[in-house]
């Protein structure tokens, strides 16, 4: 991935963070953990993890509720232009990780 395209999601991923930090009701600890793009760039995903975990459901359900109010909040918040459209989703990986984090360090 270029340069551009590297900067341009990780600033994304501070200012969906920040979005998190202002609006969520602060029941459980959201992290956004990574922004990944389609090829064309017209579309992104920002990947979450959430403790404690039986809060997932509800922080996914935050997420698509707010996630027009995610997209004005980059608008206004970035340079990006077109503002690409915002999925979300557990970043699944990430909890793989620490899960083997977790095994691992208990041999």
């Amino acid at each position: 991935m270029e340069d551009r395209t590297e900067r341009m999601l990780e600033m994304i991923r501070q200012r969906a963070a920040e979005f998190v930090s202002l609006n969520s009701n602060r029941t459980s600890l959201i992290t956004v953990t990574r922004v990944t793009a389609s090829q064309d760039k017209k579309r992104v995903t920002v990947l979450f993890t959430v403790l404690p975990e039986d809060k997932e459901e509800e922080a996914l359900n935050f997420f698509k509720r707010q996630r027009a109010e995610l997209r004005e909040f980059l608008g206004k918040n970035l340079r990006v232009y077109p503002i690409p459209f915002v999925d979300v989703e557990v970043d699944r990986g990430e909890k793989n990780r620490q899960r083997i984090d977790e095994i691992s360090g208990g041999i």
